[in-house]
């Protein structure tokens, strides 16, 4: 990562994140994700149906978690809305067209006992496309906010793509991990 795109990703990831709440009396510890952990989840060797959350936090009120998606143009891109946690994704590789808003095509919703429920996004739905959306080009260093609610969708990758997802969790829902 370019030094200035990592600031830029922490000040927008700061400025989204809720604070902690006054009557938090002990300090939570920081937690690291190394470099490497990060990287093993990058490329086709990822194991199928791995989660993409390396880890889910308590960050004093709400949980966050931080996790690596890879996705190739060969995949079925499913669209997606988190009804009460919020993503924001850094691209570090790849280009692609991302899709927010607008309306969900064949939206079920996903099971509440469900791994993606309980352990990766939280309740919500998705779909097989946007109608209607705000449509959009992404590449390497791009940060993107999805607020919780907001339908989202890659409808093209060009190649393949893997980005950092932060999922803000204010109803501490996603399971600690």
């Amino acid at each position: 990562m370019r030094p200035t795109s990592i600031v830029a990703f922490l000040s927008v990831l700061c400025a989204f994140t809720p604070g902690t709440t006054p009557a938090q009396s002990k300090a939570l510890p920081a937690v690291d994700i190394p470099a490497a952990d990060i990287q093993a989840l990058i490329g086709p060797a990822r194991k199928p149906n791995t989660l993409p959350n390396l880890r889910v936090v308590d960050a004093g009120g709400h949980h966050v978690g931080v996790g690596v998606l890879y996705r190739t143009q060969a995949q079925v891109q499913p669209a997606a809305e988190h009804d009460k946690v919020s993503e924001v994704y850094y691209i570090m590789q790849g280009t692609a067209t991302l899709v927010t808003g607008g309306t969900m095509v064949n939206a079920k919703t996903r099971p509440a006992d469900s791994p993606q429920v309980r352990q990766q996004d939280g309740p919500g739905s998705t779909g097989t496309s946007i109608e209607g959306g705000t449509t959009r080009e992404v590449k390497d260093g791009d940060v993107i906010i999805i607020p919780a609610g907001t339908p989202h969708w890659f409808s093209k990758i060009d190649g393949a793509l893997a980005y950092l997802v932060v999922r803000i969790d204010p109803n501490q829902i996603i399971e600690l991990q």
